[in-house]
Formats: structure tokens, sequence, C-alpha cells
């Protein structure tokens, strides 16, 4: 477990473009270093804004998108190239606009696929590539970077508080049902795949968020009412935000 670290910006746009210009030189070092890299990305109004802010930098052909492995955290269970779905947005904000290799973009499985509208199975047949790209006894990737969008009611992915699904401890990949925001339906990664990456970033913009992060960041949030508080890194956990979304954390923190 790390030790959550405070970056504050002031204001959602820089909070952008400054987190866009991190996972650049992070994807690079990863790259340098190992040949690939691995990234989880979020969906929701700042993980966009950061995968637009991706897009319009210069530097981003630093990168080698052909050798850059993406996956999601959580997806809404709706037909392919539904709108709402997080890949969807993901190709519109920066996928299609980068040679990324399509078998190394591991997006989550569509209500209208192999799996039909069963979501377990579908989570199921998720976690299964997830293990498959493990290697042998490891059960999700190495990921170098996991990006969560915080919600206002503290929900990281789609764990929300209380559901069934932020009390996981054994799978890595859950169907989601009764979600208190529209669609009601979704696949997670769960805390524990979640845990397994080496940094986890959370992203918190707007004054919705304050309330979420003050609470997250007490010290002694309870993971199953406040799931963001459960959402660590092995070596980093970052908390990237702009003024309006810390306005009731203590200035000490940061």
């Amino acid at each position: 477990m790390s030790t959550p670290q405070l970056v504050v910006h002031r204001d959602k746009e820089l909070m952008a473009e400054a987190a866009a210009a991190r996972l650049i030189t992070r994807i690079v070092d990863a790259q340098s270093a190992r040949g690939t890299a691995s990234v989880v990305l979020t969906g929701g109004r700042n993980g966009n804004g950061l995968l637009a802010a991706l897009a319009a930098a210069p530097a981003r052909d630093a990168v080698d998108w052909s050798r850059l492995d993406l996956w999601w955290g959580d997806e809404r269970f709706l037909p392919e190239g539904d709108p709402e779905r997080n890949v969807t947005q993901a190709r519109e904000a920066l996928l299609d606009r980068v040679p990324l290799d399509p078998a190394r973009v591991h997006a989550m499985p569509a209500s209208d696929g192999p799996h039909g509208d069963d979501a377990d199975a579908a989570a199921a047949a998720y976690a299964a590539e997830l293990a498959a790209a493990a290697g042998p006894g490891g059960r999700v990737p190495a990921f170098d970077v996991l990006m969560l969008g915080v919600g206002p009611d503290t929900h990281v992915a789609s764990l929300f508080p209380e559901l069934p699904a932020v009390r996981e401890t054994g799978r890595t990949v859950v169907g989601v049902y009764d979600a208190p925001k529209p669609p009601p339906t979704r696949i997670s990664l769960t805390l524990p795949a979640i845990r397994a990456a080496e940094e986890v970033w959370l992203l918190a913009a707007g004054e919705d968020k304050a309330k979420a992060a003050a609470l997250a960041l007490s010290g002694d949030a309870d993971e199953v009412r406040t799931p963001a508080a459960g959402a660590y890194g092995r070596e980093r956990t970052l908390w990237l935000m702009d003024t309006a979304a810390a306005s009731e954390l203590p200035r000490g923190l940061y």
C-alpha cells in the first residue's frame, strides 16, 4: 500500500494537460525500460478530458503507440459502439488519432457480444483475458498506470458504495447490477485488481468532487462506504485534482 500524494492544479483544463504530460513521460519511461507499457483507462468527464489533452499534446509522438497495451477499469454494459460506452468515448478523444496496435486495445465486452446480456459471463471473459496477459500464475498484467475517476459519491471504476462489487476480494472483474447512476448494469475491475497496479492515479476536478475527495483522504474512511479510499497502487498513489475539488482538504495535505 502506498501513501496518497496530492497534486492540485488551478483548474480542470490545466489538470488535464499536466496529467497528460505526466502520462506520456510514464509511458515513455516504461517503454525505454521494458519495451512495452500497460495503462488502464478511465471514462467520465475527467478521464476523457485527459485523453483529449493527450491527443493535443505535441509530445504524444514520443510514445511508441504500437507497443502500448490499453485496458479499462470499467465499462457500461451497452451495445458495441454505443456513445455512452467508455471505449467509444476514448476512441473519439484519442484512440482513433494514434497508431495503436488493435490487438493491444483490450475493450471490455459489449452487451451485444458473444456473452449476450450476461454481465457476469462478460466479466469472467475479461478476467480470463487479463490472466492470459499476466502470464503463468498471474491474475492481472503489471499495469504501469491505472487511472480512476472519482465520483461525487466516492465511487471509482463501477465500484459504488455498499454494493456487492466493492466488497469483492476474490475475483478481478465482476458484473455490477443496480448501479445508482445509469446505466445500471456495468463491468468493473475490483479493488484487488486495482491494487495490483504499480501506480494508481485518481482524477478529481470540480466542486462536486470536493466532499468525496475530503472523505476519501480523511485517513479513516471505510472502503465499502468510500470506495476511493480503497484504491491505491503498489508503488504510488497519486491524486490529481483542481482547486475546486481540493477546496475541502486541509492545505497541509498538498
